[in-house]
């Protein structure tokens, strides 16, 4: 799909790898709408890229489709969706203070898998609307899933259910919207310099970033940025989840 011009939204924009997608895409032409809680951060990226800034709590269901409803009136039904929310969370199932909260755990599924199909259904509703391109297709919706929805570590096992999720319903939902000409598309990045990672490994030194094959350091989120960029113009890929982390296997 060629981006010039084109409606996109991109949630968790305010910083990280949601930032960076967000530039790339309106460097490419697109007409960016950016969603996120932090509305400080968020405006500033709004203004440095021309983008319509939409402050929210995409874990909360009616504030998700009061933001993408506010996106359609900045710049049209979106064609693109990248959901970039995603929470990182890094504790014991049982320590010295006894069993992980059940809490933690939920508000993780809310945040990163909850959202992610909230996000995706009220998107998909709107591209099923619109003239198919070129291309014959009327819209993509890239999801941010994790290397850790395959080979987490100790500690992780609730970030992991919740990017799993993520993860499973990539294959599903691509069959079901494929007819309609939407396409979705996950990437799973590895050790990514973004506040989420450093929510997850607490103890970052160069020993990790060593630990991949190559290249020895964590990644860009222009790297990211870049492989949605392509994700959105070959139309070939679909359905799957693109690994993004240098070849690392934990």
């Amino acid at each position: 799909m060629d981006l010039w011009q084109r409606s996109a939204v991109v949630t968790g924009a305010a910083s990280g790898l949601g930032a960076e997608t967000a530039r790339y895409l309106a460097e490419e032409g697109a007409r960016v709408a950016v969603i996120d809680i932090d509305a400080e951060r968020l405006q500033a990226i709004a203004e440095e890229i021309g983008a319509a800034a939409i402050p929210c709590d995409v874990s909360n269901a009616a504030a998700a489709e009061a933001a993408l409803r506010q996106a359609r009136e900045a710049n049209g039904p979106a064609r693109v969706l990248v959901h970039c929310v995603g929470r990182g969370h890094s504790r014991p199932l049982v320590s010295t203070d006894g069993p992980m909260p059940l809490d933690d755990f939920r508000q993780l599924v809310e945040v990163n898998l909850i959202s992610t199909f909230n996000m995706m259904r009220l998107a998909a509703d709107d591209m099923a609307t619109l003239e198919k391109t070129s291309s014959g297709e009327r819209g993509i919706i890239i999801f941010t899933a994790s290397v850790s929805a395959y080979e987490a570590q100790s500690g992780e096992a609730a970030y992991a259910a919740s990017k799993g999720g993520v993860v499973s319903m990539i294959l599903p939902a691509a069959r079901e919207l494929g007819p309609l000409g939407i396409r979705v598309v996950g990437v799973a990045p590895g050790l990514f310099g973004t506040p989420t990672l450093f929510a997850i490994e607490r103890n970052l030194d160069s020993r990790l970033a060593r630990s991949i094959p190559f290249p020895h350091r964590f990644g860009d989120p222009a790297e990211f940025a870049m492989l949605v960029v392509h994700v959105i113009k070959n139309v070939m890929v679909n359905g799957t989840v693109l690994r993004l982390d240098g070849g690392l296997h934990r």
